[in-house]
């Protein structure tokens, strides 16, 4: 294994990342900004990079209020989320919620985190995102999604002009393969070969390394081996996020 790894901080069984890293460094930005400045931020990047994971393990570390948005939610749906969230009532109405979500994010001072805030880039969820900030009297709000994400935002100026932090996540290193190895395979010696490898097969997303770092884990246990070297790498089912090819005919 890599050199320098052996204590893992985990918060609920999340390795701190670079992402998880990052992210926390956007919410302090937003949450000690100077007076005057805005107070929202966004945290974008490609899928399998580990934004929700961060999500998670920023929620835990700093009390922070995280929802992850489904495409299916309206409005309704997404300020009674938020509400139970915080642990605070429903309000009668949605206007009534938006009230009360401001009240107590400005009286708590914690964060909302929403991720998959892709899914918010209609009129009518910018609009709302736009009335939870001002009630909430600039509480810091951090929007996590796609890697489109700035892009969409553009559309809304009034909620746009309010982003102070722009952070893209970042595709994985080979300190986190390791890192991620010691996490998902305790009982293995991998060596830096085929950490390398994984990277390279994984294309630096996490999700993908996971993934392969269990195929390691399967071809250890089928044949008995504690050590895998790059002697092993040609004997291991990489899953490098293509399509199989089709299957000819009978």
């Amino acid at each position: 294994m890599l050199d320098g790894m052996e204590k893992i901080n985990l918060v609920k069984n999340v390795a701190p990342l670079r992402n998880v890293m990052l992210l926390g460094a956007v919410i302090r930005q937003v949450q000690y900004r100077d007076e005057g400045m805005p107070g929202m931020a966004c945290f974008h990047g490609f899928s399998g990079y580990g934004k929700s994971q961060a999500a998670l393990y920023n929620t835990q570390a700093t009390g922070a209020c995280w929802v992850e948005i489904k495409s299916v939610w309206t409005r309704k749906h997404l300020v009674e989320k938020i509400c139970h969230a915080l642990g605070i009532p429903v309000g009668r109405t949605v206007a009534d919620s938006v009230e009360n979500i401001g009240e107590e994010l400005s009286k708590s001072g914690r964060p909302l985190l929403l991720d998959e805030a892709h899914i918010l880039c209609t009129d009518g969820m910018m609009k709302l995102l736009h009335d939870i900030y001002e009630s909430s009297l600039g509480s810091p709000i951090v929007l996590i999604g796609e890697e489109m994400l700035p892009q969409s935002l553009a559309r809304w100026e009034r909620v746009h002009n309010r982003i102070l932090v722009w952070e893209p996540a970042q595709p994985a290193d080979l300190r986190e393969v390791g890192i991620l190895a010691q996490l998902k395979c305790p009982e293995l010696q991998i060596s830096e070969e085929v950490l390398t490898k994984v990277l390279v097969e994984s294309q630096a997303v996490a999700r993908r390394i996971v993934t392969n770092l269990h195929q390691i884990k399967d071809y250890a246990r089928t044949e008995g081996k504690v050590e895998i070297t790059a002697a092993d790498v040609p004997h291991i089912r990489w899953q490098i996020g293509k399509a199989p090819s089709p299957r000819g005919g009978m």
